[in-house]
């Protein structure tokens, strides 16, 4: 049997005429789309449009809700209750359910956003909020999560289906949640080093962190970052190692 993994990228993350990333071309790439939601980004218009676009190519669909903070793109740590979260999650992913039925299509899976995924990883009171707002929503969502913290953990104790990500072009901190970005080397800018890195993380299921530290894991999913400049390079060069080790690029089933 073929080995298969998900490449996805964070898309649709303009916002009225302003929009970030290539979004046509990353959708020729990977297997998976993770639609900005209209909170950290996106609006109606950019929504529909993203998901057309994803259904021509036969992309799987998914929500990517955030903070609702658009001049801070998402990624500002803004105070938020379990019950504020839970309510967060619900009004996006229940809004591009909504516009994804004008296509015809389904949402298959849920991957928080930028400060509200950091927080959600390192809190497991947050992370339970999310699952349940995603299983309320529709219990068949997937809810794509980082291997090893607690939206992994609220995931399983909450019974809901769930595959784990690794990250293309970040790092990772001893925690193994993503370094802050404000730190040397949080982002990874040249394509072909990434691509060989993730190459080396799935071929032996492990995180490694920047200090050297290693978390053996599940891998599922490559995420490349749409607003990274060199996404578009990244996913080529991702896809094209991954394919040359064995793996069928597809969505998580």
């Amino acid at each position: 049997m073929q080995l298969r993994i998900d490449l996805n990228a964070d898309l649709g993350e303009g916002f009225g005429p302003w929009r970030m990333g290539d979004d046509a071309a990353l959708l020729d790439l990977v297997s998976s789309a993770n639609i900005a939601c209209g909170f950290h980004a996106g609006d109606p218009e950019i929504m529909r449009a993203t998901v057309r676009a994803a259904v021509a190519r036969g992309v799987s669909i998914g929500a990517h809700p955030g903070f609702e903070d658009l001049r801070g793109f998402g990624r500002r740590r803004l105070p938020i209750s379990e019950a504020e979260a839970e309510n967060l999650i619900a009004y996006q992913v229940g809004a591009l359910c909504g516009v994804a039925a004008l296509e015809g299509a389904v949402v298959r899976h849920v991957k928080p956003h930028g400060a509200l995924a950091n927080l959600c990883q390192e809190d497991d009171g947050l992370a339970l909020a999310v699952g349940r707002a995603i299983k309320a929503v529709d219990p068949k969502l997937l809810f794509l999560v980082m291997p090893g913290l607690a939206m992994a953990r609220a995931a399983e104790k909450l019974g809901l289906g769930s595959f784990a990500e690794i990250y293309a072009d970040r790092t990772y901190a001893d925690s193994f949640n993503l370094t802050d970005r404000r730190s040397e080397g949080a982002v990874i800018h040249d394509a072909n080093a990434a691509a060989v890195r993730v190459a080396e993380f799935v071929k032996r299921g492990v995180i490694t962190a920047m200090s050297g530290k290693e978390l053996p894991v599940r891998i599922d999913a490559v995420c490349v970052h749409g607003d990274n400049p060199e996404a578009l390079l990244m996913a080529r060069a991702v896809r094209r190692v991954l394919e040359e080790a064995g793996y069928a690029i597809s969505p998580h089933p």
